[in-house]
């Protein structure tokens, strides 16, 4: 496709593919006309509203084509969609919609509480997603008396068409704002890499305010492709669902790839559709991978990405997958970097590249990268120290990594490395061993305080049902497997491990109780 922003996409795949099926979502159908038309009567009811060009929306909701087609009317006025984590506080929500200064929100009916109880000043209506309730319009209600012809502004590709808010981990969340080309370069490497035709069928159970997800929503309709849609991630249901539906791409992070593969159903379902499965968002196991090859029987690709780049830095290809042989050892790369972007490895402090197989920051050139942090020109400047270039500037991920032929491994979080006795240690590595460990269903390692040391290592560890470990067990099993220094020095036992709606693990969460009244010596 020629289109250089999501405006002419839209136009382009009403006119040449008016009635093939676009998007569903449980009995609801939307073909690539109904989106154009549908696309139209919201940008003119948002215009009625006196929303125009660089003014934003927000989108509070589990349904990922409602939510996208609040982006793609938006993006007919020059207007901005901003999805908000349906999983934040009140006061969080607020933070988010305040900041992004919000004229409308689109919310699901289980969420009007939370924006009950929320001030948000900027916003003029609220509108849900299944319906009118309590003084509220519904969606669908509010936009279908509209004219369904509207002549959308002339974009560019470095135009600004979603802002999507980091996790906040490091401070107050941060508006990062992404552009039609951005967000084009990304779908392209769906078409180009993943091999999402007209003929696909992609099914997307991520959340619309996570890159992925939103991505997920915007790649089969940029490829002609079916966009399945499943708001809640339910393990055996989604399994039914790739035979019913004969979902042929998804992507899903490795969480949910565990929750699969723990379902009664898993060797139930029919997976002869099913082309690839591509997974990223958090490390993943050796166990938890191989066995997920061997079940599914497709092919499989670690994605590495961040929203900041709107997705993608890296690919571990299906070839580059196995189980044993001399490529085993590429399961725990990332990758090569994604056609038409570059990595460097840097020192984090001096920016000064790093020779193969040494630990620094990773950095990210690519055509997917953010225009900015809305109204933080401070933020944007400090993610981009050398400047833009025509390829959108080297980001710093703020990821620690090394590069090893061509290959990219993300060790962790430069903030999540532990620093024990002056020695740099990342939990990825010692969580993939202790995963591996027979009586180990989950775990999670972090640094804890240590009055000699100044931390010291620490495992969260769930256990499998019915089965036993002790501490020093576990202790020992993983001194038999990595440098001693590298092992936990202690082990607590959980019923769970607090993570994002994504799947991520949450270990400032996890650190917390720990670091309380003290100050941790890693940023």
């Amino acid at each position: 496709m020629s289109a250089n922003n999501f405006n002419a996409i839209v136009q382009q795949q009403a006119r040449t593919l008016p009635d093939k099926l676009a998007f569903r979502c449980g009995d609801r159908r939307w073909t690539f006309a109904d989106v154009d038309r549908d696309t139209n009567r919201i940008a003119n009811a948002l215009q009625a509203m006196g929303v125009g060009p660089g003014d934003r929306v927000a989108a509070l909701t589990k349904f990922h084509v409602e939510s996208t087609l609040l982006t793609l009317a938006a993006a007919k006025l020059g207007a901005v969609c901003m999805p908000v984590n349906w999983r934040l506080a009140p006061g969080e929500v607020q933070y988010i919609v305040d900041h992004g200064m919000a004229r409308l929100m689109l919310a699901d009916q289980v969420f009007l509480p939370l924006v009950d109880r929320a001030t948000m000043p900027t916003l003029q209506q609220v509108v849900v997603t299944e319906g009118a309730h309590d003084g509220h319009a519904g969606f669908h209600d509010w936009y279908a008396g509209q004219s369904d012809q509207f002549q959308a502004v002339d974009a560019k590709p470095d135009d600004p068409m979603l802002q999507l808010y980091s996790s906040g981990t490091t401070g107050l969340p941060k508006g990062v704002v992404l552009s039609h080309g951005g967000l084009i370069f990304n779908c392209q490497l769906g078409t180009g890499v993943w091999g999402v035709t007209a003929d696909a069928a992609v099914a997307n159970a991520l959340p619309t305010f996570h890159i992925a997800g939103a991505n997920m929503a915007l790649f089969p309709f940029y490829a002609g492709a079916t966009g399945s849609s499943y708001p809640d991630f339910d393990p055996p249901a989604f399994i039914d669902a790739i035979g019913a539906h004969g979902i042929t791409h998804t992507f899903i992070v490795p969480a949910m790839i565990l929750f699969l593969l723990q379902s009664p159903k898993v060797g139930q379902g029919d997976y002869r559709t099913l082309q690839l499965m591509a997974y990223g968002g958090s490390p993943i196991s050796d166990r938890v991978l191989t066995e997920a090859m061997a079940t599914f029987g497709c092919g499989f690709m670690q994605v590495y990405g961040l929203t900041e780049i709107a997705g993608s830095a890296t690919f571990l290809l299906p070839e580059d997958h196995a189980a044993d042989g001399s490529k085993a050892r590429l399961l725990r790369s990332a990758g090569k970097p994604v056609p038409g972007a570059r990595v460097r490895i840097v020192d984090p402090v001096t920016l000064a590249d790093l020779p193969d197989g040494e630990t620094g920051e990773v950095l990210i050139e690519s055509p997917g990268n953010m225009i900015g942090y809305w109204r933080n020109p401070e933020a944007t400047a400090a993610a981009f120290p050398q400047g833009r270039n025509a390829n959108g500037g080297w980001f710093r991920s703020g990821d620690g990594g090394s590069m090893v032929d061509g290959y990219v491994y993300i060790n962790d979080r430069i903030k999540d490395m532990i620093i024990s006795g002056g020695e740099n240690i990342y939990p990825a590595e010692i969580e993939n061993v202790l995963m591996k460990h027979p009586a180990v269903a989950d775990g999670a390692v972090i640094g804890v305080p240590d009055d000699k040391w100044g931390e010291s290592v620490k495992a969260c560890v769930i256990l499998k049902p019915g089965v036993t470990a002790g501490e020093r067990e576990i202790i020992d099993w993983m001194r038999e497997r990595l440098a001693h220094y590298k092992c936990p020095k202690s082990v607590d036992f959980v019923d769970a491990l607090p993570r994002n709606p994504s799947g991520k693990l949450l270990k400032r969460l996890l650190r917390a109780p720990y670091w309380d009244g003290k100050t941790r010596g890693v940023n």
